[in-house]
């Protein structure tokens, strides 16, 4: 809240750095309940380099893209038809499997807060080598 660097005071700093850590525990704590999808950093170990950076978005792909296609853990499908309703309810029974989000070609990703240039073009360079003809 400060027009110019004449306006800015101490407590108006201070007010502004408080709203930003605010605002990145907020996001944390919003991933906490996450199993697989709930950091993006990686302290790493004796074996493997000293710590590393993941980015969620590339997280998501990866696993959609998954040709191992293990069931995702933090993805949910949620159930839109007559069909996909009886399937849920025969899965009470027996063993069904939920669609994988890789078993189509148009995968839609909506990410609140938008991408920048760099991870659409991780993401295209991702889905071109991992799963060719999706889009």
């Amino acid at each position: 809240g400060c027009n110019s660097s004449l306006n800015l005071t101490s407590q108006k700093a201070t007010d502004a750095v408080d709203n930003i850590f605010r605002s990145l525990r907020d996001i944390a704590r919003a991933r906490m309940h996450m199993k697989q999808f709930n950091s993006i950093y990686n302290p790493g170990s004796n074996t493997h380099q000293a710590a590393s950076y993941k980015p969620l978005l590339k997280q998501i792909v990866e696993e959609v893209c998954n040709p191992d296609r293990p069931d995702p853990v933090d993805i949910e499908h949620m159930s839109s038809g007559l069909t996909d309703l009886l399937k849920t309810g025969f899965s009470m029974f027996m063993k069904v499997n939920r669609p994988h989000p890789g078993d189509h070609p148009l995968l839609i990703i909506f990410m609140v807060g938008g991408v920048t240039v760099s991870e659409v073009k991780m993401v295209k360079d991702l889905v071109a080598t991992r799963k060719p003809g999706t889009q």
